[in-house]
């Protein structure tokens, strides 16, 4: 990738789900499918980013629509296992931080 901004969010990307790997792991112990969810919503951020990297205008958009969608599912599925007391909300707080710059960069994608 030659576009340092590409490779920026990218990179975002990645850094989401590598705070999200110990709670997904945690998760899981606890609830399979709501950690085989979450994690799937993560792998969806960023192959859809890249496939949106990729693609013209239009398509793009819609990549990164998907994308702001899979992150927020992601999210969804962090918020509830700390409703359901899976994971601790204080050891969930850089992974939804970080998670939530990472939206308001792909919200700002899907408005070009």
């Amino acid at each position: 990738m030659h576009n340092p901004f590409q490779q920026q969010l990218m990179d975002h990307s990645f850094r989401v789900i590598e705070l999200a790997r110990p709670l997904v792991a945690a998760i899981a112990r606890r609830d399979r499918d709501l950690g085989s969810q979450v994690r799937r919503a993560l792998n969806s951020v960023s192959l859809n980013l890249a496939e949106g990297i990729g693609s013209g205008a239009g398509i793009a958009r819609l990549r990164f629509e998907s994308a702001r969608g899979s992150l927020f599912e992601a999210r969804a599925g962090l918020r509830a296992a700390i409703a359901w007391g899976y994971v601790p909300a204080q050891q969930c707080a850089e992974a939804l931080e970080t998670s939530d710059r990472l939206a308001a960069r792909l919200y700002g994608l899907s408005q070009r």
